[in-house]
């Protein structure tokens, strides 16, 4: 996913909706810790909790959820303050939750790490513990995966997708993230893995929405599309099918065979996720803050205020 132009700073928790946008009134409850570049989002139906991946680590953020409510629909805005977990601050540039309670993440090391340690690209990592720690899985050194995705096989693996920023390609592992295989070369955007069709790829690109059913070996252009920049797929509980914003902010959404607007943010977004569950709701985040709506981008709930 693309970085922020700007660094973001001073966090503000908000309250209420707004509509059409993600702009609302913030109150002055405020911390000096700062966010910067937001990669990735995601949420864990295990605990619940809410993640904003960053050029500054794993942050928390708060919604109120708890996992008998995560699928529910969409979280209320909170007081609490974004947390930085354990205090690590790699630059945390792929970012999913790769299943109920487990992470996995790429990027670049804590800059504060022993330079005798210090590797320049973190491979794969994965947490078990909420972000708070995290253990290389393969290629540390080697890789810096832009993007990952994740989707569980029959005997129960998970296939993980990665977007290999070094080599322009898709990189591929049926063993949950231990080896790896080459897939297609691809000026990539955004991923996302069809969780009832392992085999199922679909991609952004500056040329439109694309689709691999051969495990991301070759893809084709889906016809109809709008091009979009970011891309996540729906939960088949909550009737399947895709969610995108386009490059202006626009929401969309793919119900059948039909593309239709649902809503907008009013902006570039930076990083986006669909939350499953049979209420599934959408996480935004862009140069204003993150913010949550669970009717594809009619309202939003702003959860956090970002400004410089």
């Amino acid at each position: 996913m693309p970085a922020l132009s700007v660094s973001l700073v001073g966090l503000i928790i908000l309250t209420g909706c707004s509509t059409n946008n993600l702009d609302s009134t913030p109150s002055t409850n405020s911390t000096a810790n700062t966010v910067e570049h937001v990669h990735g989002l995601g949420a864990d139906p295990l605990t619940g909790d809410t993640y904003a991946a960053t050029h500054q680590g794993v942050w928390l953020i708060p919604t109120g959820m708890l996992p008998d409510t995560y699928l529910a629909g969409a979280p209320r805005a909170d007081t609490t303050q974004p947390i930085q977990i354990a205090g690590l601050a790699q630059d945390t540039m792929g970012f999913t939750v790769a299943a109920p309670g487990q992470l996995l993440a790429s990027g670049h090391p804590d800059p504060s790490e022993p330079s005798d340690l210090a590797l320049p690209n973190l491979g794969l990592i994965s947490s078990t513990d909420g972000a708070s720690s995290w253990t290389a899985l393969s290629l540390a050194g080697k890789t810096d995966f832009h993007d990952l995705d994740a989707v569980p096989l029959d005997d129960g693996t998970l296939r993980v997708y990665g977007y290999d920023a070094g080599a322009g390609n898709i990189s591929i592992s049926d063993d949950s993230g231990l080896t790896w295989t080459a897939g297609a070369n691809l000026a990539l955007r955004d991923l996302s893995a069809d969780p009832s069709q392992a085999e199922r790829l679909y991609a952004t690109t500056a040329e439109g929405v694309m689709l691999s059913t051969d495990v991301g070996r070759t893809f084709s252009a889906m016809s109809g599309a709008p091009v979009l920049l970011l891309l996540d797929t729906v939960d088949a509980n909550a009737g399947g099918g895709l969610v995108g914003l386009d490059p202006s902010g626009a929401v969309w959404r793919l119900d059948a065979e039909t593309w239709t607007q649902t809503g907008t943010t009013g902006r570039a977004p930076e990083a986006f996720a669909v939350v499953g569950g049979s209420s599934p709701w959408i996480l935004v985040a862009d140069v204003t803050g993150i913010a949550a709506s669970d009717d594809f981008g009619k309202t939003w709930t702003a959860l956090v205020s970002l400004s410089s």
